[in-house]
């Protein structure tokens, strides 16, 4: 037995060994590649997918853009609405006021004393007129010094006119309403 070769069975052994290596290098190789590719179109359609998610909230922000703007649209138009109707329910209750100025007007003015220009800014009263004599027009101002909705009559001009009568005068008078008796019984009645 001492002449047994074992040589080329060792060689058979380490092709066999070699070949087995390589298969499952391939194999390692194909999988790894595979991995590769698979991992690639993963990471894609998870891009793609997020995009199509950010594309999709854009377009939602944008209809929600839309729906904030036509609400503060509609917020200001409310608010416009709102103050004419302060407006309006500041004219409605100033109406009773400006009858019972006019009805206190025919009360306090004496025969013989007319009115060609009344004109309001805020509770000042600017009156020009005609009257018969300078009595008229101490009276009227007397007269509207005892009213209660008229308070410091105040003659600006006074010149002698003859369209009333030989003693006629044209007059110019600044009076101050008083709108604190409105107040106070829109107060007591509980408006």
């Amino acid at each position: 037995m001492a002449n047994v070769n074992l040589l080329p069975w060792r060689e058979i052994q380490r092709q066999e060994k070699k070949k087995e290596f390589l298969i499952v290098l391939g194999m390692v190789v194909a999988v790894a590649l595979f991995s590769a590719v698979a991992w690639g179109y993963w990471v894609n359609w998870k891009i793609d997918f997020q995009n199509d998610r950010n594309n999709f909230l854009t377009r939602e922000i944008a209809v929600l853009d839309e729906k904030v703007k036509e609400i503060n649209e509609l917020k200001l138009r409310r608010q416009q609405v709102l103050e004419r109707m302060e407006v309006i329910k500041a004219l409605q209750g100033n109406r009773p006021g400006v009858v019972k100025v006019f009805d206190e007007f025919v009360r306090s003015v004496p025969s013989g004393v007319f009115f060609v220009e009344v004109k309001r800014v805020g509770d000042n009263v600017a009156l020009v007129g005609f009257a018969e004599s300078n009595n008229r027009i101490s009276t009227l101002m007397r007269q509207l010094d005892a009213s209660d909705r008229f308070k410091e009559p105040n003659l600006t001009k006074v010149e002698a006119d003859d369209t009333l009568g030989e003693q006629g005068s044209r007059f110019e008078l600044q009076v101050r309403l008083d709108m604190t008796l409105d107040e106070e019984k829109d107060e007591d009645e509980g408006v």
